[in-house]
């Protein structure tokens, strides 16, 4: 088998001084409790710590070689490369691996719906050739070039996220994917703390579409307040064209029909004059739109949608976004977790309770406050009040202080619990919890709602 990396490749590719070479490897992280035998450790210096001092833990767990800025920081003779900066380091072979690459490539970004995306359009390239794809949530400005750099040299298809939380960010990250179909899922007030306004969200996703590939595609939801902006914005970018999915009329994929319950939906859309239909195992209506944007990208791509609609079955919720686990309690009663701890802003965060407005049981609502929000956080809170309320909720439990606020917005006929954190709150509803209670659980990242779904999930509740 061709190693991912070789030292002349490496040292090419960055610029950096071969040690302890000829070496070679397979793989390449940048923690070391993800590093496997014969991967490259790349020492990247983040604001708490620097990954120079894990160096000879590296080497020790079997690393191939280490990519340093620092040659103090590696024995002699032992496999390395080493550079100015690991970070630029670390670009620089994502760029040479782009360069060098014959796979399409496919960029995805939004306010949500980014992992999903990511994930369900893998599934669906995966009868056409091998893909490659960001690993959990790479899509930062050290997790794109790690997912590049780590891209295969027989890669057919290599999919991409790219995140941010100020303006210019997907900027600088797009310059390195250079995709050949850019997907924006939707716009949302998500960090809206960092810009002046929606708009400001909009036109910061949009920079994916400023490093689209020639004769590439910008699919866009037709459905969002801004898609003309998106639109407007992509044909500034020359070379590509738009393909737009959602529920509107003039959507190039349409919804025609869903009919929907508690585990998914049967979906039929309409594109390029047919029709097409699929079951998605993906509750929510929200699940719904996102699934024609996959399949806009397939048909981007030039790809058979026929096989791609079929390979919809087989698309499952990622970890932390929308995983369905049910839990024993310790009274020896059942309980449906429904796990959307990873992220929220209002936009999910509503999508996710429509999902639990879909349950049958006693419907229970434990969400964390959303973050980032800026000075409209205590509005955007409060509005989520309709929401928890048509979602049937029986009981709220709330964590964090803006969560209070929506506290004080609920109806009588909801039951509300609040806390500070989510290490009291956990408490409060471990005592709470009946056979047969479907129990959603969502915060932003910060609120650490994952206290309470591994809380769930351990001693007093049993497991899955």
């Amino acid at each position: 088998m061709k190693p991912l990396w070789t030292a002349e490749e490496a040292a090419e590719a960055t610029g950096g001084t071969i040690q302890g070479g000829p070496w070679s490897v397979g793989g390449i992280a940048i923690d070391t409790r993800e590093l496997g035998r014969g991967d490259l450790f790349v020492a990247l210096a983040g604001e708490h710590r620097d990954g120079h001092a894990f160096v000879p833990d590296a080497l020790a767990e079997g690393a191939g070689a280490v990519l340093v800025a620092r040659a103090d920081a590696v024995p002699y003779g032992q496999p390395a490369l080493i550079v100015t900066d690991t970070l630029r380091g670390l670009e620089g072979l994502a760029t040479y691996r782009r360069l060098s690459t014959k796979a399409r490539i496919v960029g995805i970004t939004g306010s949500a719906g980014k992992t999903t995306a990511k994930s369900a359009i893998a599934t669906l390239l995966q009868g056409s050739g091998l893909v490659h794809a960001s690993a959990k949530s790479h899509n930062n400005h050290w997790g794109v070039p790690l997912s590049l750099a780590r891209m295969p040299h027989d890669a057919a298809f290599g999919v991409f996220e790219l995140g941010m939380n100020h303006a210019g960010e997907i900027r600088a990250l797009v310059s390195q994917v250079r995709p050949h179909v850019a997907l924006i899922t939707t716009i949302a007030p998500a960090h809206l703390g960092h810009f002046a306004n929606e708009e400001g969200i909009a036109r910061a996703k949009a920079e994916i579409l400023e490093k689209v590939e020639p004769g590439g595609s910008a699919v866009l939801p037709a459905d969002s307040p801004w898609h003309d902006l998106l639109a407007s914005l992509a044909r500034s970018t020359p070379g590509i064209r738009t393909l737009s999915f959602g529920r509107a009329a003039g959507a190039d994929v349409r919804l025609v029909g869903e009919e929907g319950d508690h585990l998914g939906s049967d979906v039929i859309a309409e594109l390029a004059g047919r029709t097409v239909a699929y079951r998605l195992h993906l509750p929510g209506r929200h699940q719904v739109d996102n699934s024609l944007g996959w399949l806009a990208v397939i048909h981007a791509l030039g790809l058979d949608v026929d096989q791609a609609a079929q390979a919809m079955a087989a698309i499952r919720p990622v970890d932390g976004r929308g995983v369905r686990r049910e839990l024993t309690l310790a009274s020896g009663g059942r309980v449906m977790l429904l796990d959307e701890s990873y992220n929220a802003n209002p936009a999910s965060m509503r999508a996710a309770l429509d999902v639990l407005a879909r349950q049958p049981g006693r419907r229970v609502a434990v969400l964390g406050d959303m973050l980032e929000l800026g000075a409209g956080s205590v509005a955007l809170h409060e509005a989520l009040a309709p929401a928890v309320e048509e979602a049937g909720a029986e009981a709220a439990y709330l964590c964090g202080p803006a969560m209070a606020r929506l506290a004080d917005r609920l109806p009588c006929a909801v039951a509300v619990h609040h806390a500070p954190s989510s290490t009291e709150l956990l408490q409060l509803l471990r005592a709470d919890l009946k056979d047969g209670d479907v129990v959603l659980v969502k915060g932003s990242l910060g609120s650490r709602m994952r206290v309470i779904v591994d809380g769930l999930a351990t001693a007093g509740t049993g497991g899955s």
